[in-house]
């Protein structure tokens, strides 16, 4: 029988077309928690990109998670890997204390790459997904796993999402892949 780990990465080995992930360990800072791990494929879905996904978060508690935990992930049009491992840092440091729901924003306080503005992130469904695969994924247990994207956003926009809804800002017109575009909140960069 596999493990849980096992049928995650299935999931994700079914997903990503057989693409061979490179993997990079976040060390646990939680007392009888094992580390996160970060899944990294590269090019994917397209040239140019990289989509992660952590596998951790879902094995921590939260209030909140009665029909399933989730675990993160992140696609950008980027080839810098400091987005990934920011990834497996909100992970390691924020599991089982963010229920990390749809709207709920992310600040990481400083740059995540020396080309991009970007400082914070919104969680949503990720946009690489279709919703059969983000969704109760059968890892053995009986709450599955659903996967929840985070988008890279400008703070102005993070505050903007906090006062007007992430409707009202998914409506702006912004790419969500891309790290080194303007804020779609006008007059702030």
């Amino acid at each position: 029988m596999a493990t849980r780990v096992e049928r995650f990465l299935a999931h994700l080995d079914r997903l990503s077309g057989g693409v061979e992930p490179r993997f990079f360990p976040v060390e646990s800072t939680r007392p009888g928690l094992p580390g996160v791990t970060v899944i990294v494929y590269d090019d994917v879905p397209s040239p140019g990109m990289i989509t992660a996904v952590t596998y951790g978060v879902s094995l921590a508690d939260h209030p909140t998670w009665r029909f399933g935990k989730p675990e993160l992930c992140i696609s950008v049009t980027s080839e810098d890997l400091s987005w990934a491992l920011a990834l497996g840092h909100i992970a390691e440091v924020q599991r089982g204390d963010n229920p990390f729901h749809y709207g709920d924003t992310i600040n990481f306080r400083e740059s995540i790459d020396r080309g991009s503005d970007m400082t914070s992130f919104v969680i949503f469904a990720p946009a690489v997904l279709d919703r059969a695969d983000y969704t109760g994924i059968d890892v053995g247990e009986s709450r599955p796993v659903n996967i929840c994207g985070l988008y890279p956003i400008h703070d102005a926009e993070r505050r903007y999402i906090l006062s007007h809804g992430l409707e009202a800002f998914w409506k702006l017109g912004w790419d969500p892949y891309d790290v080194k575009r303007r804020s779609a909140v006008r007059g702030t960069s």
